[in-house]
């Protein structure tokens, strides 16, 4: 049930099973507990009281003593009712009645149909019977089923997220929160997400639909208990140590997948010629790990443990922690289970024939709110130099009668130009950096989905930095350039200066450990709002490894960490500030530097002010210093110091 699969006999005799830890559940009859309510005492409090918001307005709203009312007591909303290690909130139509026990009976002030008992607290929930035969898949969809929707497939994403982190091994996953979860639906589009990474969240269609398109090739039909890898940029993959694990979903009775589930996790090594998979001088595909291209993990429920180990060893540069490698997909493959055991509830509960059609509705829902958002943009265009000495350059068209809008790269700079590099995005990144950026200009709650890209006409020419062919080496494409995409989409609309641009990839690491990090810096600003400081910005998302964990798992110490202040563009709305972090090393490791915005600053617009460019400096344990390159790897020994130094934000407007 949790994972999804049955690990190898061998293991299920050499393992011992543990019980950690015991939760019981006490289920009461709640027609039996509500039998012995005594009659209804209406009465009206008086003396404390506060001021609560609900609704989009103040109320006047009584404080009570739970322990003070009596039995029969009723208390209509808006009402806090105070214990001594909770507060129950009553909110405005709803009412609490006092039982004999002191219970407290919530219910809304209309007619009640259902009742359930959760601790010594009676709720009461409203409930539509026959839900599968009122309506059908054809009804009409209403704004309020259209929120409950997108919460419901959001909340299936989130809690594949929490079991993803829960039972991964590694820092990376459990500590950094690099992962993202998302479920798709029959075809393999996007229905909702978790708000995990953008970057992974707008490519992860690919890889499902990749994953059908092999099988499609293979005449192989999907079954229960099948499970995949992928991580190759033709497949959807972002770079290679992100490893996106997708499974089927099929409900009883059925025999073809209704819906899809993925999750992608950046393993912290998966070989290589450096530690940490992020090499800054790759130029191919193969010198930056292990490639999955659609690699059967499950099959019918079975892990397929040696195939998987026998792969992580296929390269001149070996996965150096296999054992991670497989306790992380594992978790990953956890993930997917939970995922595809909350569709089912769904369908249990809301009927299944809703729940699919749902899916269209919520997609249909976002597409509108992406044509309403053209509607008030202007045309524009932006060229955004990178430091090694590509160029992005992309115009955008808009029809606002329509509501679509044209995204075209051509002039952007052909791959491996000026020379070889690993700064090729692979075209499902660039998709997801356009995503972004038009999901971010809906002022709604709803989840990104392939809704979005309806309005969008994406064109990025074939063999180009943001479109490279097969083979290309891809590493900073997803980290790097993905960011610069971000802002040049966003100079080109006229609606943010340019953040810090580049997620500052630091990695160290031996045989033993190894460790990556993205370090956070300045948010652009925009018109009628500053920039914020020592944040992650755009098309990442994750945590930093507190330091005691960091200290405690790996030969370094962190010297310092703070706001690099100063380094925000000035302008009529300050760009946000960098960051300075400094770590000293405590064995002799290899170091690597993965960047950019070290020579071109991160730009303003309307007249605001460039930012600060980033730098890194190494200080030497016998006071030599050295100033790194954007992209570097370099020997350090115990005792050396890296001070990295995070750009920040673009300022807007002209200064006052």
């Amino acid at each position: 049930q949790r994972y999804g699969f049955l690990p190898p006999a061998e293991e299920l005799r050499a393992e011992q099973l543990i019980v950690d830890a015991l939760e019981v559940e006490a289920v009461a009859d709640a027609d039996r507990v509500l039998a012995g309510a005594p009659a209804l005492n209406r009465q009206v409090f008086a003396p404390t009281a506060t001021r609560a918001w609900f609704d989009g307005a103040w109320h006047h709203t009584p404080v009570l003593d739970r322990a003070t009312l009596a039995a029969g007591t009723v208390i209509s909303g808006p009402a806090l009712v105070t214990d001594d290690g909770a507060t129950t909130v009553i909110v405005p139509g709803w009412q609490a009645t006092v039982l004999r026990q002191s219970e407290l009976l919530l219910e809304p002030a209309s007619a009640i149909t259902l009742r359930s008992a959760v601790g010594s607290t009676v709720f009461i929930h409203p409930h539509e019977s026959n839900v599968n035969n009122v309506e059908t898949a054809d009804e009409m969809p209403t704004p309020a089923r259209l929120e409950i929707f997108n919460g419901l497939y959001m909340q299936v994403a989130e809690q594949m997220g929490l079991v993803l982190r829960d039972a991964a091994r590694s820092v990376n996953v459990k500590e950094r929160l690099d992962f993202s979860c998302a479920v798709f639906a029959e075809d393999g589009s996007l229905v909702a997400n978790a708000p995990h990474m953008p970057v992974h969240l707008g490519s992860m269609g690919a890889s499902v639909r990749a994953v059908q398109t092999r099988l499609a090739e293979r005449a192989q039909q999907a079954i229960e208990g099948d499970a995949w890898l992928v991580n190759v940029p033709w497949g959807g993959g972002t770079h290679l140590p992100d490893v996106t694990a997708v499974s089927p979903v099929l409900l009883a009775g059925e025999t073809t997948p209704r819906f899809w589930v993925a999750s992608r996790a950046h393993h912290a090594d998966l070989g290589g010629i450096t530690p940490g998979s992020m090499p800054p001088s790759s130029t191919c595909i193969e010198e930056e790990g292990i490639t999955f291209d659609t690699f059967q993990i499950v099959a019918a429920g079975r892990f397929l443990d040696s195939e998987l180990r026998h792969q992580l060893a296929q390269s001149p540069w070996p996965a150096r922690n296999p054992d991670q490698n497989v306790a992380d997909v594992q978790a990953q493959l956890a993930a997917n289970a939970r995922g595809a055991a909350e569709l089912r509830r769904l369908c249990a509960q809301h009927g299944t024939a809703r729940v699919v059609a749902y899916m269209g509705h919520v997609q249909a829902n976002a597409e509108a709110a992406v044509r309403q958002a053209i509607g008030a943009l202007a045309p524009g265009e932006c060229r955004v130099p990178l430091d090694a000495g590509m160029e992005i350059v992309v115009r955008i068209t808009v029809d606002r009668t329509a509501g679509t809008a044209r995204i075209d790269f051509t002039g952007t700079s052909a791959q491996d130009f000026p020379r070889p590099h690993n700064f090729h995005a692979p075209f499902a990144v660039t998709t997801a950096a356009v995503l972004y950026v038009f999901r971010t200009l809906i002022d709604r709650d709803l989840p990104l989905n392939e809704g979005c890209l309806r309005p969008l006409q994406i064109v990025v020419p074939e063999g180009c930095l943001l479109n490279p062919r097969v083979g290309a080496a891809v590493v900073a494409g997803n980290v790097e350039t993905s960011q610069a995409v971000v802002d040049a989409l966003y100079g080109a609309l006229g609606l943010l200066a340019a953040s810090q641009g580049t997620m500052n990839n630091f990695t160290f690491g031996d045989a033993n450990h190894q460790y990556y990090e993205t370090i956070a810096g300045g948010a652009g600003a925009g018109p009628g709002f500053a920039g914020a400081s020592g944040i992650q910005t755009h098309m990442t998302n994750s945590r930093l490894t507190d330091p005691e964990i960091l200290e405690q798992r790996f030969p370094v110490r962190l010297e310092s960490f703070g706001f690099r202040r100063g380094s925000g563009g000035e302008g009529q709305w300050r760009g946000g500030d960098g960051l300075t972090r400094v770590v000293r090393f405590l064995t002799p490791l290899t170091a690597g530097l993965l960047s950019q915005r070290r020579i071109h600053a991160p730009f303003g617009l309307a007249g605001g002010g460039a930012a600060l460019p980033g730098r890194a400096l190494l200080r030497r344990a016998d006071g030599t210093e050295l100033l790194l390159d954007a992209c570097a790897t370099v020997e350090v020994a115990p005792g050396d110091v890296l001070q990295i130094d995070t750009p920040g934000g673009g300022g807007y407007g002209k200064p006052a």
